[in-house]
């Protein structure tokens, strides 16, 4: 005996979105999708040129969109939902907007689901790890996963996998602006070389400890820091390299200086 295939629909065939429903489309199901946007069609979708036409009769809803497009894509099809139907917002959205379109999803007897992907997309696909929650977050979880894909259930509060996105992103994004701020002083000097191949063994040789000597070692050797950073300010002033990260960490450890603050 075998089950008739999961009807999907993908708003938005973007970098994303054209991955991922292709890859829905590979495992078995059938994937319908609406963009308004002149963007190709994925191998196996059926595209629509109306968004009410791509919601008949699916199962899921995927909104694979920017964050500024979140309720537009929501609100475009509602009264052709069906009741039920798990309603899945994959955009990098503030957890505020996460609750907005769950309680508007509500009103509407939809299950949502707030969904942080938590890795890119391209390469990956459906299998691009990832968080859900909200009150259709276990479903949606069983769902994809059944289908190959890489979710983790972490609550029925919408705007929790939100949340954890972009905590990370705080790093990460960081990371990006310190390293693209350091190398481009360091290709002024001429070493560029050598500060990505120190970066790339630093990066690799990183672990649980460095974590905690980075932290930890902040509060307790904070005078001594500024005093390092100060210097790095210096640095990048002779070079003529813009410093707003470097200008941003002094202010930050003087700020736990003076507020005598801690995380722990």
């Amino acid at each position: 005996m075998t089950s008739d295939p999961l009807r999907v629909t993908v708003f938005g065939l973007g970098e994303a979105g054209s991955v991922i429903a292709a890859d829905l489309a590979k495992a078995g199901s059938e994937v319908h999708a609406y963009d308004p946007a002149p963007v190709p069609t994925p191998e196996g979708v059926i595209r629509h040129n109306a968004p009410g036409r791509a919601v008949d009769g699916s199962e899921m809803v995927l909104a694979i969109t920017a964050a500024a497009d979140a309720e537009q894509a929501m609100t475009q099809a509602l009264a052709e939902i069906e009741q039920g139907t798990i309603y899945a917002d994959l955009s990098t959205a503030p957890p505020a907007l996460k609750v907005v379109l769950s309680e508007t999803a509500a009103r509407h007897d939809l299950d949502s689901v707030d969904v942080a992907l938590m890795g890119t997309v391209p390469g990956r696909g459906l299998a691009t790890p990832s968080l859900a929650s909200g009150p259709g977050a276990a479903r949606y979880a069983a769902a994809i996963n059944a289908l190959g894909g890489c979710v983790e259930a972490i609550g029925k509060r919408p705007g929790d996998a939100a949340a954890r996105k972009l905590l990370r992103s705080i790093v990460t994004k960081g990371l990006t602006a310190l390293l693209v701020e350091a190398m481009e002083a360091a290709k002024k000097r001429g070493d560029t070389e050598w500060l990505w191949q120190h970066l790339v063994e630093f990066i690799s040789d990183a672990d649980e400890s460095l974590l905690d000597r980075f932290i930890a070692g902040t509060f307790q050797h904070v005078d001594r820091r500024i005093i390092e950073m100060e210097s790095a300010q210096d640095l990048l002033e002779s070079l003529a390299v813009a410093s707003p990260m470097t200008t941003a960490t002094v202010e930050s450890l003087q700020r736990i200086r003076s507020d005598g603050m801690s995380i722990r």
